[in-house]
């Protein structure tokens, strides 16, 4: 139960707060077949990690398989994508915690901009006195928004209007591959059990029934909050940047989307506490392996703060939120940058699973076929690779310094 409740907290996240509305502005009513696709996606997907952590319980997770079938440099790719382009997400989680507070409050959307920027600085200066929500409440809270999303679902059910079904592809395919880019953001975290694996009495035994329990109720949250998010018309917008909110309103108005808007505020700053500190993990141990200059090695060792590597972490995420606040704070672009770099990791990952995994086992066709669905990502996500590919050629050129330095 504990391992289900890990996978769940870390792939549903904060992604139900304004994926739904994003995707069915982009696609319409055929959102629903991108919400179905990328859960078909993750079901090899997470079998593959499943079988990886089963058989090579690490901390390392994906940069542990990555380096040990792929080598260093491959690695180092990776471990740039975690850090440079999934950070991406933490303005946009920032921003969608001060939507919901400033719905909460009924206060006037100029205030949106500096609520973000609280939401992003408090994490940031806790983590430098080693500070972090627990796993407990983390898990707590990602329960509340799972017991949210099943009430949002239940209450605005009876409201869903067959006609706003049609048309069912108003934007044609391309809207269906923008939604489905769109929600790797939200079924991205199939990775996460890895890095917790050797915790686990029997990881053999556990992780592949929590991987079939999580897909379950992630899927069916997903797919339940996008036919109502299509279905229910009296919404504003179908993209409303509140979209729980805007739902729960139509027939529960009054104490509903307050109760919604404080859960997902709180879930949000709880998600930035828990992923803050992580990346200043990530920058230490990068600085320790030489990926990054030694300077920000400090604190990599266990109990340690990385204060380096968080003072690091904040140049970027605060560089990374003014240019949100720059571009008017559409989400749409850096969610899109985080997920290509989600894909470039995960395509690193199945890689280094064929390699490493016993052959013609069933993690090992898992590995295979998500080889190629990952491929299939990897085209969808089309010219948002720009910024993985530019951090490829980094790792490279760090690659070839430092053999020549040697040398």
């Amino acid at each position: 139960m504990q391992a289900s409740a890990l996978y769940i907290a870390a792939v549903l996240g904060t992604g139900i707060l304004v994926l739904p509305g994003l995707a069915a502005d982009a696609a319409g009513p055929a959102s629903i077949v991108a919400v179905a696709v990328v859960l078909a996606l993750s079901i090899p997907l997470a079998g593959t990690f499943a079988a990886l952590a089963a058989r090579f319980p690490d901390a390392g997770g994906v940069a542990t398989f990555v380096r040990l079938a792929l080598g260093p440099t491959a690695a180092r790719m990776a471990g740039y994508w975690f850090f440079f382009g999934v950070q991406f997400g933490s303005p946009v989680v920032a921003t969608l915690g001060a939507e919901y507070l400033v719905a909460a409050l009924g206060a006037d959307r100029t205030v949106v901009p500096f609520a973000a920027l609280a939401f992003l600085i408090v994490p940031l200066t806790i983590s430098f006195f080693g500070l972090r929500v627990s796993g407990s409440v983390q898990l707590a809270l990602t329960g509340l928004l799972v017991v949210v999303v099943v009430g949002v679902v239940a209450v605005t059910a009876p409201a869903v209007q067959p006609a706003n079904f049609q048309p069912f592809l108003p934007h044609g395919w391309s809207g269906v591959a923008l939604a489905i880019s769109l929600f790797v953001w939200a079924f991205a975290g199939w990775e996460a059990v890895t890095h917790i694996a050797g915790e686990f009495r029997s990881p053999r035994r556990t992780i592949p029934i929590a991987t079939a329990v999580a897909i379950v109720v992630v899927g069916a949250a997903y797919l339940s909050l996008q036919i109502v998010t299509v279905g229910v018309s009296t919404t504003p917008t179908r993209g409303g940047r509140v979209p729980l909110i805007d739902l729960v309103s139509v027939t529960a108005p009054g104490v509903g989307p307050v109760v919604v808007a404080v859960i997902a505020a709180v879930v949000a700053i709880g998600v930035l506490n828990a992923y803050v500190p992580a990346f200043g993990n990530l920058a230490a141990s990068l600085g320790r392996d030489g990926h990054l200059p030694r300077w920000f090695a400090k604190g990599a060792e266990p109990g340690r703060v990385p204060r380096r590597g968080l003072a690091l972490v904040t140049v970027i995420e605060l560089s990374y939120f003014a240019l949100l606040t720059w571009r008017g704070y559409d989400l749409t672009p850096f969610i899109l940058i985080h997920t290509s770099s989600m894909v470039a990791v995960y395509a690193l990952g199945m890689v280094a699973a064929v390699r490493l995994l016993d052959r013609f086992s069933a993690g090992w066709w898992m590995a295979v076929v998500s080889v190629v669905l990952v491929a299939g990502l990897l085209v969808l996500a089309g010219a948002n690779l720009v910024f993985p590919a530019a951090l490829a050629v980094v790792a490279l050129i760090v690659t070839v310094v430092k053999r020549r330095t040697r040398a």
